[in-house]
Formats: C-alpha cells, sequence, structure tokens
C-alpha cells in the first residue's frame, strides 16, 4: 500500500510540474505528460515499472478520447466540409500510407508493417494544431479550413485502421479471410448498435435525468460508455470502437453538452496516464545508439509528409501559399498515431527497435510542429516568392478601396451581422470597409457594388490598408475572442483614440475583451433575453410606452454609451433639431495637451455643457468617472455633447481655453 501510493504521489508530483512548465512555455500539455513518462519510466529513472496493470488503466484514456471524438461526430458538419474531409482528407490519409509502405518494403520491413507504420504516421495531431490555430486567428483562413478538414477525416480514419491493424498479425495466407470477417462482423456489430442503440439510449437517458441527480446522470453515462466499449471488446474488436459508436449516439441527442462536460475530468487525468504510459515505452538508449534511424525517420515524416499535403492541397485548392500552410501545419505525428503504434505493437507487428525509433521520431516531430506553425508565413515566402506578389495585391486592393474613405466605419467580418450591420451604415450615408476571409462572401458583396474585400482583419498590415488612420469606429462583427483581441492589440498600438465595437456570444469574455481596449462589446444572449422580454411584456398586456421604458433602462444600465443619452434626452423640451442632438467624441490627450496632469473638475467641462462619459487607460475602460480624477497622457476621453460644445471641450483640453 505504502509502495503504491509513493508511485502515484511521485506521478502525480512530477506531472504537476512539468505540465505547470508546460503552460508557462505554452506548449501543449500531451507533450508534458511524453515527457514525464520518458523521465520516470522504466528506461531512465524507473520510478515507476511498466507493469500491464499499468497499461491497462491507460487504455481507458484512449476510450474517453474515442468518445469525445464521436461526441464531436456531426452529420451537419461533415456536409458542409465533405470535399475537404472526403476528398482532401482521403487523399492525404491514403498516400501517405501507401508511400510509407513502399518506403518500409524499400528497407526490408514486411508490407504489413508497412501498412501499420503507413497507419501511425498518417496521423496528425489535433490537440497541437486545433489549439495553435485558435489561438493564431486562423481556424477561417483557406488553409485553416483545409487542416480541420484533413484532421476531421483523420480522426474517422482511426475506427477502421484500429480493426485492420490487429487482423494484420495472422499468417499470410488467411490474412485476406482475416481481415474480411473483421470488417464484416465490425460491420455486423456497429449496425447493431447504432440501429438498437439510439432507440434504447434516448428513453433511458430521459428516465435517468428526470431523477435530477448529477451524480446518477455521471453513473450512467460512465456505465453506457464503459458498457459499449466492453460489448465491442467482447466481439473481438476494441474498446476505443465501442466507445467511439457511444460517443456518436449521445451526440444526437439533446444530452450531449452535458456529457462532455461530465466526462471531460475523466477524460483528460486518464487521457495524460497514457500518454505517460507511451513516454514510458521510449528507451534512450536504444535512441541514441539508433540515432541515425530517428533522424532518418524525422526527415522522412516532417518534409515528406508536409510535402504530400502541400501538394494534394493545391490540387484540391488551386493556391500554393494555403497549401504549402497546410502540409507545415499537419507535418508532424499525431495522439492517435500513438494509440495505432501501441495497438501494432501489442500484436507484434512492428520489431521493438523499429518500435523505438518511430516513436522518438513522433515526439521529436510534435515538440517541432508549434515552432512550424509558428514560422510558416516565413516559410512559405521562402519557398513561394508568388507569395509575395499575392499579398501586395491583396493589400494592393483593400488599399484602392478604402483610398477616398475618410471617417469610414471598418467592418471585420461580412457574415449575416457584418451584412446588416453594413445595410444600417447605408441607410445613415455612412460610408463603410468590410474585411472576410470567405471569398464566396466577397465574390457576392463585390457583384452587389458593396465595398467588401478579402482580407484577414487579424493582421496589422491588412488593418492599416483598410484605411484604420483615417477610420472613425471599428466593429469586429464575429464571435470569436482570440482573434478580436489580436485586432484590439494591433488598434491600440496604432490608434489608440478609435472607439472599437467587439461582438461575442455571451457575457464570458465581456471583462477581457474591454481590459484589451473595446469601447464596446455586444453580447447576443443579453440582446436576445432584452428582446425576449419586451415581446413577453406586450403580449401580456404592458403598456407600450413602459415596455420601450424598460428596455430603455435595461439598456441605459448594460451599454456606457446609452446612459448618456437618456440622462440627456429628457432634458431637451420637444424634439431637438439633429444638429443639436448630443453625440460622442473621442479625445486622445497627448503629452503637451494642458489636461494633461489635471483633474476633471479643474478641466470645468459641465460649463460648456459637456459630460465626460468615460475614460480609457491602458486599456481598461471607467464610466462615469470622478472628478478628482487626475487626466494623464494616452488616455482617451469619451465626451458627449453638441457638436459645437465637444468642439470647445476638446480646444479647452488640448490648450487650456
Amino acid at each position: 500500500m505504502t509502495n503504491s501510493l509513493q508511485l502515484v504521489l511521485i506521478l502525480l508530483a512530477v506531472a504537476v510540474g512539468v505540465v505547470v512548465l508546460c503552460r508557462i512555455l505554452r506548449l501543449p500539455v500531451m507533450l508534458g505528460y511524453l515527457i514525464v513518462g520518458i523521465l520516470i519510466g522504466p528506461h531512465a529513472l524507473g520510478w515507476i515499472p511498466d507493469a500491464p496493470e499499468t497499461r491497462h488503466l491507460a487504455e481507458f484514456g484512449v476510450v474517453f478520447l474515442m468518445f469525445s471524438i464521436g461526441l464531436e461526430f456531426s452529420l451537419t458538419r461533415l456536409r458542409s466540409m465533405q470535399r475537404l474531409v472526403f476528398g482532401l482528407g482521403t487523399a492525404q490519409v491514403v498516400a501517405t500510407i501507401l508511400l510509407v509502405m513502399l518506403a518500409s518494403i524499400f528497407f526490408g520491413l514486411d508490407w504489413r508493417a508497412g501498412l501499420a507504420l503507413g497507419g501511425v504516421l498518417a496521423m496528425s495531431s489535433t490537440a497541437i494544431v486545433s489549439k495553435m490555430l485558435v489561438e493564431r486567428a486562423e481556424l477561417s483562413t483557406p488553409h485553416g479550413q483545409n487542416i480541420m478538414g484533413v484532421l476531421l477525416f483523420q480522426d474517422l480514419a482511426v475506427v477502421p485502421l484500429i480493426i485492420i491493424i490487429p487482423a494484420l498479425a495472422s499468417s499470410t495466407e488467411v490474412i485476406h479471410i482475416t481481415l474480411g470477417f473483421a470488417l464484416l462482423k465490425a460491420g455486423v456489430v456497429l449496425s447493431a448498435l447504432l440501429l438498437f442503440g439510439q432507440r434504447l439510449l434516448r428513453p433511458w437517458f430521459h428516465l435517468v435525468a428526470r431523477q435530477k441527480s448529477p451524480e446518477l446522470f455521471m453513473l450512467n453515462v460512465l456505465l453506457f460508455t464503459l458498457g459499449l466499449a466492453y460489448l465491442t471488446e467482447l466481439a473481438g474488436l476494441s474498446l476505443a470502437l465501442g466507445a467511439f459508436v457511444a460517443g456518436m449516439l449521445i451526440s444526437e441527442t439533446e444530452y450531449r453538452y452535458q456529457v462532455e462536460e461530465d466526462i471531460k475530468p475523466f477524460r483528460d487525468v486518464l487521457l495524460g496516464l497514457f500518454f505517460v504510459t507511451i513516454g514510458m515505452m521510449l528507451n534512450l538508449g536504444n535512441v541514441v545508439a539508433g540515432f541515425g534511424w530517428v533522424l532518418l525517420i524525422l526527415l522522412i515524416l516532417l518534409p515528406f509528409k508536409a510535402a504530400v499535403v502541400a501538394l494534394l492541397a493545391r490540387w484540391f485548392t488551386g493556391d500554393w501559399g494555403a497549401a504549402i500552410r497546410s502540409g507545415l501545419g499537419l507535418a508532424q505525428a499525431g495522439e492517435f498515431g500513438f494509440v495505432l503504434l501501441t495497438l501494432a505493437g501489442q500484436v507484434s507487428l512492428l520489431p521493438a527497435e523499429v518500435m523505438q525509433n518511430v516513436l522518438a521520431a513522433m515526439l521529436i516531430s510534435m515538440l517541432a510542429a508549434p515552432f512550424l506553425i509558428h514560422h510558416a508565413e516565413a516559410i512559405v515566402r521562402r519557398i513561394s516568392p508568388a507569395e509575395w506578389m499575392n499579398r501586395a495585391m491583396q493589400l494592393h486592393q483593400i488599399a484602392v478601396q478604402s483610398m477616398a474613405s475618410d471617417g469610414h466605419i471598418i467592418i471585420c467580418g461580412y457574415g449575416r451581422s457584418g451584412q446588416a450591420l453594413a445595410h444600417f451604415m447605408e441607410e445613415e450615408s455612412i460610408r463603410t470597409i468590410a474585411l472576410d476571409l470567405d471569398s464566396h462572401h466577397v465574390r457576392e458583396a463585390a457583384a452587389s457594388g458593396k465595398s467588401v474585400v478579402y482580407g484577414d482583419a487579424a493582421k496589422r498590415e491588412v488593418l492599416l490598408a483598410a484605411g484604420l488612420m483615417r477610420a472613425k469606429t471599428l466593429v469586429v462583427s464575429y464571435s470569436d475572442k482570440h482573434s478580436a483581441l489580436k485586432i484590439l492589440h494591433h488598434v491600440q498600438e496604432l490608434r489608440p483614440d478609435m472607439p472599437v465595437v467587439v461582438r461575442t456570444t455571451d457575457d464570458t469574455h465581456i471583462a477581457a475583451l474591454k481590459e484589451a481596449g473595446a469601447a464596446e462589446v455586444v453580447a447576443e444572449v443579453t440582446e436576445g433575453s432584452v428582446m425576449l422580454a419586451s415581446q413577453a411584456l406586450l403580449l401580456s398586456g404592458v403598456p407600450l410606452n413602459r415596455v420601450v421604458r424598460r428596455i430603455q433602462e435595461v439598456r441605459a444600465r448594460r451599454y456606457s454609451m446609452f446612459s448618456g443619452y437618456f440622462r440627456t434626452a429628457g432634458d431637451a423640451p420637444g424634439e431637438a433639431t439633429e444638429m443639436l442632438q448630443p453625440r460622442f467624441l473621442n479625445v486622445l490627450l497627448h503629452e503637451n495637451d494642458a489636461a494633461v496632469g489635471r483633474t476633471l473638475d479643474a478641466m470645468n467641462l459641465v460649463i460648456l455643457q459637456v459630460e465626460v462619459n468615460a475614460v480609457r487607460r491602458h486599456n481598461v475602460q471607467g464610466s462615469q468617472p470622478a472628478g478628482d480624477m487626475v487626466l494623464r497622457k494616452g488616455d482617451v476621453l469619451v465626451l458627449l455633447g453638441a457638436p459645437e460644445q465637444l468642439a470647445a471641450a476638446e480646444k479647452r483640453l488640448r490648450s487650456g481655453q
């Protein structure tokens, strides 16, 4: 008991330390677990023995990983990306497997070992690549779409490979029969589970959910997942296959998101243990002895796989720049490659020394992946000189569109929200220029005579070409926190006085976006609830003027800009002319301005009938600031008043007059 507890404490202590280090260095946590396994495994410090019990427990990490993949399995998503998933994805996996088989036969391996090795090396890391694409706001770019389409097919391709690899271990004479029988058996079992499982699953989950017990619901999820995994193992297939089917069945129900949250702690902990056991397999002595082979495998893996993906992506999309970026993004090995490698080792398809060399090359490729993706832009420009010309042409087109505009609004994203916003601006005769990465949107808008250009709004040079230095306002009309933060960073660096309005799905990221410099953040959930409440009140017989007033009060509390309007709107008797209507002005204080070093009370803008609605300082906005607030260089004052009064207030802030 003491020894077991000691081993667990060692595992936890080293894992926590290495994972914290990975977080600090912004490396994937999975790499931390692999390093832990290498350090404490039987081939290094030897703190934990490579026992069958440890491996069996780690298998449950794969079970929950496959279950999560099943939950993400969506027919709608597959249909929307079918050309990339089943076209580019299939071509990548099949081409990689065939070419690795040929290379393996050339180096003296059996074709069955080559097929297994091809399946292992065909996989790329979903965890590393998707995380980096999100952080770099590149999910919606052409190469981001290529990469996600291929990764989605790789996730699906694991399922038949899990069936095929064990069948390859049978003798050459009966391999075709064994393989055919395994696929037939998998087809029958999967059909039965999918046909009858869905009919039984929904009523049973309804019954469990009606008990309103979170503990019972979680136990039921574990029972269902592990139960189906056990059934498929009894049928001579794998635990992982049953877990994948369980995830698929639940993904079609309304319990999908709750199940995903409940299962996450089990998945993460057990998956971490799986990667620790993978690291424990690596014998550093063997790697050093066969370092030449490791380098050869690594050279085949990274440049070879990147070239295969790039050529196929170029064939499917016709864009060299996006094709090379896609190749660099998918060049590394993946977590499912470890699953397949372990499976190949269990059925003795690969010799021990080959296993060690391949494992080492896979680990090194995954360590290199973040650096390849980070420097992809520079690599593309060096490999493809035409990329410079394409980028210059793109920026030129954006600059031509924005050149005649002054005081316009930049709209980042031309989806439904961006189009609606542009329509509003058009009705007010305010010029806009929209940036979008969907070429379909751009073509349709250009045909309609709209000012929409192809460009990534998260890039500094694109914003400058769109007339950032001359624009009046910038709006981020799509809900993407990472991209919005990049845009806010560029705006704060280049035009700190420019107000930026950001759209978001809910209230989760409002604080972070405002801290980054957003003048206002509009949450869809908030606006939706306001309109739901207004319709419910009207249909319940509440007078119209009271409902309108209630909406005004809610919005005044939520948005600082509206609060200023509602305080001043009631003061003017009758209908004011448009020129006398209050409006906002953003004033950036420079070092030599008279207001710097003085308080708001000392500037006495009230006498000019101008209100300081907010002050943005160091990317933090404060609504209704106190009168004793001392103004500093770099502060952005949001003033509210009539045009003439605003001009007088700005003059006083600048010169003190």
